[in-house]
C-alpha cells in the first residue's frame, strides 16, 4: 500500500492526492462505520476518482462510534474537554509512533530544532484531566527540547513570569503555549515586553471567558506579552497533525495534512476559496482511524493554501450535516 515514510515525505500536490486516494480505499475497506457512512451517500470506492469525492466524516461520530480502521490494540485513548455530563469525544490510537511522527515533523517543519528552544506550557484545563492528546504532544516536545528550563506550569504564574522574563533578558529562544484564557490571566496584572519568545495560543475560553474575535484577543495578547505576533496551534482530539498559523491568523498545514472547505447548505459540495464554509480536514497521518473529518469549525481558504478559523457552527448552521448523521 503504502509507508508511514512515504505520508511524512510528501513533496507535491500529485504525490498527496495519490497517498489520500489509496488511504480512502484502505479505510473503506477496514473501517466499519465509515463504510456504512461512505455507502448511504453511495459512494463506494468505484466512485471516488479525486479527493473532492471523497466523503468526510462528521466529527460527531467520535462521539458515538469507535472510529477505527485497525484490528491491533489500543495504545491510547485520547478524549475531548467537556463540561460535565456532556459526551466527549474518544480517538483510539492503535499506534502512538505514528502521532509522535506527526508532531514531531510538523514542529520541525514550521520552527526547525526543538533544542533550540525552551517549551513553556500554561495548560491548566488540559493539566486537570485525563487523556488530553495536546498534553501528550507538549510533554514530549518538553523533553525532547533537552533543556532544564522547559516545563509545564499550572496556576503558578509568579514563578512563570520569573522564569519568562529571566529566559527572555537572556537571549533564550522561548515558546510559551498556552490555552487562551489562562494566557490572559498571566497578562492582567503583568505587561511583558518580550524580545525573544513565541507566544502560542491553543485557542478556547473553556468557559472561563466570554468568547471574543481573533482580532480583539490578539490585539490584548499582543499589548500584554509585548510582541509582534501571535501563533497559534490549531489540531483536535480526533486528528494526529496540527497546522500552525504563524501570525494574523493564517494557518499553514504540514504536507501530510490539507484542508478543504465545504459549503454550508450543502455539505457534499465545496465553496470557492476566499468564502466562508465548514472546515473539511484529511490528516493522513490517521492512517488507523479515519483520515477524512468534517469539523464543526467555520473557516476560508486562500490561494496559496493557507486558511483561518472563522468560528464555530452552532447547532441551527449545522444543515450541511444533518444528512450525514447516521
Amino acid at each position: 500500500m503504502f509507508t508511514t515514510s512515504d505520508i511524512f515525505h510528501i513533496d507535491s500536490k500529485k504525490e498527496f492526492d495519490k497517498i489520500a486516494l489509496k488511504l480512502f480505499r484502505f479505510q473503506y475497506d477496514n473501517n466499519l462505520v465509515y463504510n456504512q457512512f461512505c455507502n448511504f451517500l453511495n459512494k463506494n470506492k468505484t466512485k471516488v476518482k479525486k479527493i473532492e469525492d471523497i466523503p468526510f466524516l462528521p466529527i460527531q461520530f467520535f462521539k458515538s462510534h469507535e472510529i477505527l480502521s485497525s484490528n491491533e490494540v489500543i495504545q491510547a485513548t485520547f478524549t475531548s474537554s467537556g463540561t460535565t455530563g456532556m459526551i466527549t469525544s474518544k480517538h483510539l490510537v492503535t499506534d502512538i509512533s505514528l502521532y509522535e511522527l506527526s508532531y514531531r515533523n510538523g514542529f520541525s517543519q514550521f520552527y526547525g530544532n526543538i533544542e533550540d528552544y525552551v517549551i513553556l506550557a500554561l495548560l491548566p484545563s488540559y493539566l486537570e484531566r485525563e487523556g488530553s492528546s495536546l498534553i501528550y504532544m507538549v510533554d514530549d516536545l518538553i523533553k525532547r527540547s533537552n533543556n532544564s528550563d522547559s516545563g509545564f506550569y499550572l496556576h503558578n504564574h509568579e514563578e512563570l513570569i520569573q522564569k519568562l522574563i529571566t529566559l527572555d533578558n537572556n537571549g533564550q529562544n522561548v515558546i510559551l503555549i498556552g490555552v487562551t484564557y489562562a494566557l490572559l490571566d498571566l497578562i492582567q496584572n503583568r505587561k511583558f515586553n518580550l524580545k525573544n519568545t513565541i507566544i502560542m495560543e491553543t485557542g478556547g475560553m473553556k468557559g472561563k471567558r466570554k468568547e471574543m474575535i481573533r482580532e480583539e484577543l490578539h490585539q490584548q495578547l499582543y499589548d500584554g506579552f509585548g510582541v509582534s505576533a501571535i501563533h497559534s496551534e490549531y489540531g483536535m482530539t480526533e486528528l494526529l497533525s496540527q497546522a500552525y498559523s504563524l501570525g494574523n491568523g493564517l494557518f499553514e498545514c504540514p504536507n501530510w495534512m490539507q484542508i478543504l472547505i465545504r459549503d454550508t447548505e450543502d455539505a457534499l459540495t465545496y465553496v470557492e476559496n476566499g468564502k466562508t464554509g465548514g472546515i473539511n480536514v484529511i490528516d493522513l497521518a490517521n492512517i488507523n482511524s479515519c483520515s477524512f473529518i468534517a469539523t464543526q469549525d467555520l473557516g476560508k481558504k486562500y490561494h496559496n493554501n493557507s486558511f483561518e478559523v472563522l468560528g464555530r457552527f452552532d447547532n441551527s448552521d449545522i444543515r450541511g450535516c444533518n444528512l450525514m448523521v447516521l
